[in-house]
């Protein structure tokens, strides 16, 4: 009898250890904003393609061994936006469109942040758009309203938090200290943090900093306003979502002994299928994937430790692979060097005092841009379009428009002649109700299965983690 009770024991002290080891110290979060099924396989298969085959190349978290699906409808829409789609997946709770950790009654709901924060654990959110912006705002924030910027600057100050990294500031209202500054800026300064501008600044302010505010530089935001450059169109010292994420691993490990709550999202994946631009959506799926490689090398060196979890909070633009005949041809997209808004920029560039712009130096922006005339095979009716474009619209400067974003609209004209031949389609310039992918690797990762909805995501891995939901 006795023997038995000590090998019970012992069997409970095996069960009790091996559930602690698999309790994650380090959490990272990963959302591609608006990255779909879709968007996903496009990229892989994109890879693909450009190494001369058919099939797909995968991603880093592609390979993850726990894969599944969810849904993302919000509380009253069966098309959810990205407030109420990043506060399920926050808060694990439902929300209506527009709201920012608030319940469909207003009453202020907490995030998995703030349950980390409360387990002891050191926090950090960042993004390649603004840390304002809903789907960080999220993890902080409390509003009815997704477009009250201020207050919601002023909540990520008071948050606490250890470390936020983006863009900037969506609305920084007036200037404090000068052109290149503005009063939210003071803001979290007073509240303790050093705010660091660009990745050379960020790593010489690591070593001091208590709290840390990593944005781009001055001149990326007079360049870009609210959000990093897309991957895309980079060049120089423009800073990437991968360098935000190097920083924020290094300033949350400055106390390693705590553990941490990392949330990154890819937010211009979103911003490229609002203006259903297909070479810049796959590239900026693959760039968050550069930042998921960041973790998972740090995932390699503690493996008993980490949980990495990548999802998405809804898919934009309802993209399609294929458009009629059963064929792909997405490694057109290597001949498009830039994205369709860098394009119209470039064609505005054509515009100067005293200056006729011909069509043959439209041409050339656009055969610069996409390789259409060049490197790729485009018939003479659609040639011939574009000319008329260029003579009834682009002259009269006319415009198309997305959410984020106003393009020349003979930069958009060329863009969806490029996905013909891509044979890419697009359902809208807007968000659908597609399933969203989630990928998971680590301690706890194996309670990732089965079809999931988005409200389950924080909430598993608070329990995996062993946060209390609050």
């Amino acid at each position: 009898m006795m023997k038995k009770q000590f090998l019970l024991a012992a069997l409970l002290c095996l069960s009790t250890a091996a559930t602690l080891a698999k309790q994650p110290k380090y959490v990272f979060y990963f959302i591609g904003d608006g990255m779909g099924l879709n968007q996903v396989n496009a990229a892989e298969s994109y890879l693909a393609e450009v190494q001369g085959r058919i099939g797909i190349e995968p991603l880093c978290f592609g390979n993850f061994p726990y894969t599944t699906f969810a849904t993302s409808y919000s509380h009253t829409n069966g098309v959810t936006d990205s407030a109420a789609g990043g506060t399920a997946l926050a808060c694990g709770k439902k929300t209506y469109n527009g709201a920012l950790g608030v319940d469909p009654e207003k009453n202020p709901i907490q995030s998995i942040a703030y349950w980390a924060q409360q387990s002891g654990k050191r926090i950090g959110v960042c993004t390649s758009t603004s840390y304002d912006h809903a789907t960080p705002a999220a993890f902080y924030a409390h509003v009815p309203d997704r477009n009250m910027y201020h207050q919601i600057g002023h909540q990520m100050a008071a948050s606490g938090y250890d470390f936020f990294g983006g863009a900037d500031f969506r609305q920084c209202h007036q200037k404090h200290d000068g052109a290149d500054d503005c009063n939210l800026h003071q803001v979290v300064r007073d509240a303790g943090y050093t705010l660091a501008y660009g990745y050379d600044e960020a790593r010489q302010a690591l070593p001091t900093a208590q709290k840390l505010v990593m944005t781009q530089t001055r001149e990326g935001t007079r360049q870009h306003g609210n959000d990093l450059a897309y991957a895309i169109d980079r060049r120089g010292n423009d800073l990437s979502l991968k360098q935000i994420v190097e920083v924020g691993l290094d300033f949350l490990m400055k106390d390693a002994k705590k553990g941490f709550f990392f949330m990154i999202e890819g937010g211009n994946i979103d911003h490229a299928g609002h203006a259903d631009d297909g070479a810049t959506n796959i590239q900026e799926t693959i760039d968050l994937d550069e930042a998921v490689k960041v973790a998972y090398a740090f995932y390699k060196q503690h493996p008993s430790e980490t949980l990495i979890v990548v999802t998405a909070d809804h898919e934009t633009g309802g993209m399609g692979l294929g458009t009629g005949a059963y064929s792909q041809n997405l490694k057109a997209f290597q001949h498009q060097t830039v994205s369709v808004s860098a394009c119209s920029r470039k064609l505005g560039a054509l515009r100067r005092p005293d200056h006729v712009v011909t069509w043959d130096e439209a041409k050339q922006v656009l055969d610069d841009c996409y390789g259409l005339f060049s490197k790729l095979n485009i018939n003479e009716r659609d040639a011939a379009y574009l000319q008329r474009v260029f003579d009834e619209k682009f002259k009269k400067e006319e415009k198309q428009t997305s959410m984020y974003q106003s393009d020349d609209a003979l930069a958009s004209e060329a863009r969806i002649i490029m996905q013909r031949i891509a044979q890419m389609a697009w359902s809208s310039y807007s968000h659908s109700n597609g399933y969203v992918p989630v990928f998971a690797i680590g301690a706890g990762a194996e309670r990732f299965h089965g079809r999931l909805n988005n409200i389950d995501i924080p909430l598993l891995i608070a329990q995996s983690a062993g946060y209390k939901v609050q």
